[in-house]
């Protein structure tokens, strides 16, 4: 077959399977919008690599396999993290000119977001403390503690509602002048 002819089969399968392949891509492969279009093109720069003396007897099967495989690799790459080196760090720390009623201020906001981390119900903190600090995704969550996923993300909502609420007043200082404020213009009702 010419290069030519494959050429025009390609760019037909593109305009025909581009928008199913970019919504599968989203939907079952949980790709980023941001990053569906470049996959999508992924895919099709592979398929140019083929030859097309492979006979493939289910080529909509073929094309989606390839996709899923391009899923696979970006979502690897995605999860691993750059690591730095140790050296850096020392470049990074530096004095501090901050002044002392400054730091006292941060201290204090410290021992308040403790306060309050320890304060929420044991397995808000739990799904909260799996979360952040070991950056895991809702369904790890539910994998790691057998909670449903539906649980975690009310847990999580609901502590990220609390901790709010708690903080609001640290987070804005005036907030409770602005608060006496409101309900003094309001008026009694």
């Amino acid at each position: 077959m010419s290069a030519n002819l494959q050429d025009e089969r390609l760019a037909c399968w593109f305009v025909q399977w581009r928008k199913p392949l970019r919504s599968w891509l989203m939907n079952r492969g949980r790709v980023p919008s941001a990053e569906a279009d470049d996959l999508v093109q992924d895919v099709f720069v592979r398929l140019l690599r083929y030859s097309d003396k492979v006979k493939v007897e289910k080529p909509v099967g073929y094309l989606f396999r390839i996709a899923s495989n391009v899923a696979n690799e970006w979502r690897d790459r995605s999860r691993v993290k750059a690591i730095h080196r140790s050296d850096w760090l020392d470049e990074l720390i530096a004095e501090s000119d901050e002044p002392l009623d400054s730091a006292f201020w941060r201290r204090g906001q410290e021992a308040v977001i403790h306060e309050a981390l320890l304060s929420l119900p044991e397995r808000q903190h739990e799904v909260l403390r799996l979360h952040i600090h070991d950056d895991l995704t809702v369904r790890q969550i539910s994998d790691r503690t057998g909670l449903s996923k539906r649980t975690v993300m009310k847990d999580l909502v609901a502590t990220y509602w609390r901790l709010r609420i708690e903080l609001k007043e640290f987070a804005d200082p005036t907030a409770e002048l602005k608060t006496q404020h409101r309900n003094r213009r309001k008026g009694p009702r």
